[in-house]
């Protein structure tokens, strides 16, 4: 099973505040655990909304709206990707992570081929195969 870990955002992470070395040397020594357990498939930190965009999507219309967004606590400031055998594993992983000072961080299942059943024909479960072997690749 494949999780994605969603680091929210806070004014400091919106300010462009770098964490300091204590912060980084824990985070570090965190991944280094998880990836030497075979579980940390991706992670990384994000830049504040502020260099960041949405675009609305409306019928045909598309419509871009530049940062900063208003609601730093529900921007997500870096993710993981691990890769669990169950959620209550995840969830043991991510009970580890240095984090402090009431930060809630999200957990959520990332859907497998599998999942959409009969909804996934055979020529379309081909194609996303082939799709993901290439994005493997990049």
């Amino acid at each position: 099973m494949r999780f994605m870990v969603l680091v929210p955002g806070s004014p400091e992470s919106e300010a462009g505040e770098m964490p300091s070395t204590e912060i980084l040397g824990a985070m570090t020594k965190y991944n280094e655990a998880l990836i030497q357990a075979g579980v940390m498939l991706a992670g990384e930190g994000l830049h504040p909304s502020s260099r960041g965009a949405k675009v609305r999507f409306n019928g045909s219309e598309r419509t871009v709206i530049d940062g900063p967004f208003t609601e730093a606590k529900e921007l997500v400031a870096g993710y993981w990707v691990w890769q669990c055998a169950s959620r209550e594993e995840a969830i043991e992983w991510l009970k580890r992570a240095p984090f402090d000072g009431g930060v809630e961080v999200e957990l959520r299942q990332i859907f497998e081929m599998d999942d959409f059943a009969e909804q996934l024909t055979p020529e379309l479960r081909e194609a996303n195969e082939r799709l993901r072997g290439q994005t493997a690749q990049n």
